[in-house]
């Protein structure tokens, strides 16, 4: 009897939908991603789908039809291999692989040890479309098309897939808009675009980094080791070392903008305990201080405090560079006898932190696996601020001494929920529901810091440490310009903009006393050589841009990663140049030198990144070229 035969390409067809439903089952069953909504859902449906379609369709090119069926089996196997290999590794790490972790022989070494336990019976599933293109192969039999119809469906094929890939990206922006340029969690790519997609964005961006690395031979670093030397600011004797051997506790206070402090909401005080602080004699509050990260936002944040250079332009060192070598702060510290860690109850691979915290030099990491989150603990992306301060403070009495560890805060963060029993005062009443529900998720992080100074005192650890604690990055965007003007009672300009950059910056040493208000204009690149400069750890031979903002040589000059600037008597934004006294545009003139010194600073901080130069940190070597 005569098999019946099947349109030309049915067995291209039934791979294309096997591969699609298997790999989107999948995702639900093998991978704890969190989905928000119906929109997330259709998105996680469809994101395998552009990239199947184009690697399968390639055998349309192919005339034998045994080759086809090779290649399209062939594909099969590798996208089942691709899925049970996250799977497995997802078990294991929580996480996705990444180009680096393939290079990394100590995490691949642990995968390994863990393969066997890790290995479920029903992972099978992640190869029923190989089984299922193999039936196909061996019982359709496929008619046969002409020259003609075989061009003409080639192209409206591709057509097909090349809108499926702008649908899914688009909807995928709308979901979360700048998601390629903010690459900073794994997960919210894969759920967005795709685990297939995700690897090739992945290998896309590692080669890019790889190429401009690839070219740099170090003989850039003597321009930028002489602009260094040039700016470098001496410690002021009476403050150097006034904090040796101490512990020195950072504290990253997420999304908190110097606004608030000292400010009322309504006749609600927003900050009591940090306004409180502002006026302790063993504080240093400085209140023309600034935040300089770009889209890394809090991952920038870490990159400037650690290592004094600016993030990169488009992109999140923490996932762009990780593979670089740094000469962090947190690596000095460990040279100087400090136990180094990092305390942040949320996923270890936000932002690329578990793999990045190694290039840092950082030898612990406190994620959310070291904490117990009990019920109503919980809010936004993590643990609330109150218990994850009491449970850092008991994590603290175990740690070697002189430690230094950077506690990253959760509750204030975007979108500003909160639970009713922490809303300890009233929303404001704009018209923007962030706005209203910010001031009372910085009320809640005021609250939590002051609990977290009294654990500290209990715990015995205050007395012989020091807290620096630092606004990380805005948390009221210029989206929300009309509520900030009804808050501040005035029209929000650009000018305004960067005046509202600002973020509180508290230098804490318990017996001091004579701590004061800093009004000298400075940045997060100066937290780094500041803090070791108190420490009595020196920085003078350090590739660092940052200088210390007690010193009588530190600029004030402050600049942003988008070009934007200020300085003592200008701000320049927007390509408009604003008298600092006034608010009101003045000469461009005035800025130009500014500016050109700005392009300058921002250009070797991205020579230093993308060539990873200090990798070739041979000071004899330098100072021969110079």
């Amino acid at each position: 009897m005569k098999k019946a035969t099947w349109p030309k390409h049915s067995i291209l067809v039934i791979a294309i939908i096997a591969t699609w439903l298997t790999t989107y089952i999948g995702y639900i069953t093998s991978f704890s991603m969190k989905i928000d909504n119906v929109m997330q859902e259709f998105i996680l449906f469809i994101n395998p789908l552009s990239f199947l379609l184009f690697i399968y369709g390639l055998a349309l090119f192919m005339k034998n039809e045994k080759r086809r069926n090779i290649y399209i089996f062939s594909i099969s196997l590798l996208t089942s291999i691709v899925m049970f290999s996250n799977a497995v590794f997802y078990r294991f790490f929580n996480d996705f692989i990444t180009l680096p972790v393939l290079f990394q022989t100590s995490n691949f070494g642990d995968l390994s040890s863990s393969v066997g336990a890790n290995i479920h019976p029903w992972d099978i599933f992640f190869f029923a479309d190989v089984i299922i293109v193999a039936l196909a192969i061996k019982f359709i039999r496929v008619s046969e098309s002409s020259q003609s119809q075989r061009s003409i469906g080639r192209k409206l094929y591709f057509v097909v897939a090349a809108t499926v890939l702008m649908v899914n990206l688009g909807l995928s922006e709308a979901q979360r808009p700048q998601l390629l340029t903010r690459s900073f969690d794994r997960e919210l790519l894969v759920k967005n675009i795709g685990t297939f997609n995700y690897h090739i964005y992945d290998l896309f961006i590692q080669s890019k980094t790889h190429a401009q690395r690839a070219l740099a031979d170090g003989s850039e670093l003597a321009e930028v080791a002489n602009y260094i030397n040039a700016n470098y600011a001496e410690p002021d004797p009476k403050m150097f070392g006034i904090a040796e051997g101490r512990n020195v506790i950072f504290v990253s206070l997420e999304s908190l903008q110097s606004f608030v402090i000292n400010n009322d909401m309504n006749g609600h005080e927003i900050t009591p305990f940090l306004n409180e602080l502002t006026n302790d004699p063993d504080t240093f509050y400085f209140d023309n201080f600034y935040h300089q990260t770009g889209l890394g936002k809090t991952s920038d944040s870490e990159f400037i405090v650690e290592n004094s250079l600016y993030g990169r332009n488009g992109g999140a060192v923490f996932f762009t560079n990780s593979g670089n070598t740094f000469n962090a702060m947190s690596e000095k510290l460990g040279e100087n006898g400090y136990f180094t860690s990092v305390m942040h109850a949320n996923n270890r691979s936000f932002w690329n932190r578990d793999i990045m915290y190694q290039a840092l030099g950082i030898q612990k990491f406190y994620d959310v696996e070291s904490y117990e989150i009990g019920e109503g603990q919980a809010v936004n992306w993590g643990m609330k601020d109150i218990p994850f301060f009491e449970q850092s403070v008991e994590l603290m009495k175990t740690m070697p001494q002189p430690f230094s560890t950077r506690m990253i805060t959760l509750t204030n963060h975007h979108p500003f929920d909160l639970d009713e029993e922490d809303m300890i005062i009233p929303a404001y009443d704009s018209n923007s529901k962030t706005l209203n529900k910010y001031f009372q998720t910085a009320r809640y992080m005021d609250e939590s810091i002051k609990i977290f100074f009294e654990e500290l005192k209990k715990s015995g650890l205050y007395d012989n440490s020091i807290i620096v604690m630092y606004g990380d990055h805005y948390g009221i965007s210029e989206n929300h310009n009309k509520a900030m003007g009804m808050y501040l009672d005035k029209e929000i300009t650009p000018f305004d903009n960067v005046e509202l950059q600002k973020v509180p910056m508290f230098i804490h040493i318990p017996g001091n006393g004579k701590g004061e208000t800093v009004h000298e204009l400075s940045g997060q690149l100066d937290i780094r050589p500041t803090v070791l400069h108190l420490l009595g750890i020196d920085t003078k031979e350090d590739m660092q841009l940052g200088a210390d903002i007690f010193s009588p040589d530190h600029e004030p000059f402050v600049i942003f990663r988008d070009g934007r600037l200020v300085t003592e008597d200008y701000i320049y934004a927007h390509e408009v140049c604003y008298d600092i006294k006034t608010g009101e545009p003045t000469e461009g003139a005035a800025c130009e030198p500014y500016i050109e010194r700005a392009n300058t600073e921002l250009g070797y901080s991205d020579l230093i990144i993308n060539g990873d130069l200090l990798r070739f940190t041979d000071k004899d070597k330098i100072k021969e070229q110079e």
